[in-house]
């Protein structure tokens, strides 16, 4: 099987770190699409890879790193892990990667494009939402009969180019954005499983992806206009209470398309309160300078909630002042 990994990160190496070193040699055919500083690390000492339970044990995964997808040329399975803002410029790059039956694991925080292409009925069946994909770049790029829906429970960290570190966690769940069962979709659950990922596979990943994205949505832009952890963000009455109007808002956009969720906001704090005092990712992003990922986290809900005809002023205010954050700092377009 050859794999290629798109964005050798923090998740996306986890992926090649767990499949080429897991799995027997001979049967996969690894491979990384990177550039700049991960390009000449992993050219040089390959991908490292440090324990969770073990600090200083690092191993070293062979694996070959190009610039050029044409290079690579087609493989069986391409993980997309890059982050929302990095994949309208990645996207292309991606589609000489990908063959008749390649699979395109779509590892990736948010709502993504693909998301309503497999849903035949009710409200928002076929819905394209130019929040994720402005003018159908990645559609066209990367055809929602490649893509895999992926949801990510697993915590690692990228300390430097070329090196990732596991921290926690080890779940996946999969599935087809047509819903149902698939033969490729048992092919990819052997794999990722003999890898030394839990995989579930769902018969509906949207709705997995729905749920996680339930709390992302107010943890992370809440954490970079506040500066603060987590922990802090829900002990402050005021800030907690503005994130569970948010998430009542976007648990009624999801009801209505067939995504409900049985639990609470206040339930959903606790479970997030006893992670203790941690940085989101869009906090580190901000700190680092990079650009944050605002539009399939907050931006497609609140298109989705436009498109409903659902009023979201919680939803609203939040994209406004995290877009208007990330426009000051110079990490999100302007206009």
């Amino acid at each position: 099987m050859k794999v290629c990994i798109v964005g050798a990160g923090a998740i996306g190496g986890l992926f090649a770190g767990w499949i080429g070193s897991r799995i027997p040699k001979g049967e996969v055919e690894l491979s990384a699409l990177a550039r700049g500083a991960t390009l000449a690390a992993l050219r040089r000492d390959g991908l490292r890879i440090e324990s969770a339970t073990a600090p200083g044990d690092v191993r070293g995964v062979p694996l070959r790193a190009e610039d050029s997808a044409r290079v690579l040329g087609e493989q069986d399975l391409v993980v997309i892990a890059v982050k929302g803002p990095a994949l309208v410029g990645v996207a292309p790059q991606v589609t000489p990667l990908l063959g008749p039956k390649t699979m395109a694991l779509v590892a990736m925080n948010g709502v993504p494009w693909w998301f309503f292409d497999g849903v035949s009925t009710g409200p928002c069946a076929g819905l394209r939402l130019s929040s994720v994909d402005r003018g159908g770049v990645l559609r066209a790029a990367i055809p929602t009969a490649h893509a895999i829906g992926c949801v990510v429970h697993v915590s690692s960290t990228a300390p430097q180019p070329g090196t990732v570190r596991h921290v926690m966690g080890n779940g996946l769940v999969i599935g087809e954005p047509a819903c149902g069962r698939s033969g490729r979709i048992a092919t990819l659950e052997s794999l990722l499983s003999r890898a030394g990922f839990a995989v579930t596979v769902s018969e509906h990943i949207q709705r997995d992806i729905w749920f996680k994205l339930w709390g992302n949505m107010t943890m992370n832009p809440v954490s970079a206009l506040t500066g603060a952890t987590c922990d802090r963000i829900l002990d402050d009455a005021l800030v907690r209470g503005f994130c569970s109007a948010v998430m009542r808002e976007a648990q009624t956009i999801g009801v209505q398309f067939g995504c409900a969720i049985g639990q609470t906001p206040d339930e959903r704090h606790e479970v997030t309160r006893k992670l203790g005092a941690f940085k989101t990712s869009m906090l580190q992003d901000l700190e680092a300078g990079r650009p944050l990922e605002i539009d399939a986290l907050i931006g497609a809900v609140r298109e989705i909630g436009r498109h409903l005809g659902q009023p979201t002023p919680s939803i609203d205010a939040l994209y406004g002042l995290v877009r208007l954050l990330a426009q000051s700092r110079g990490l999100y377009p302007v206009g």
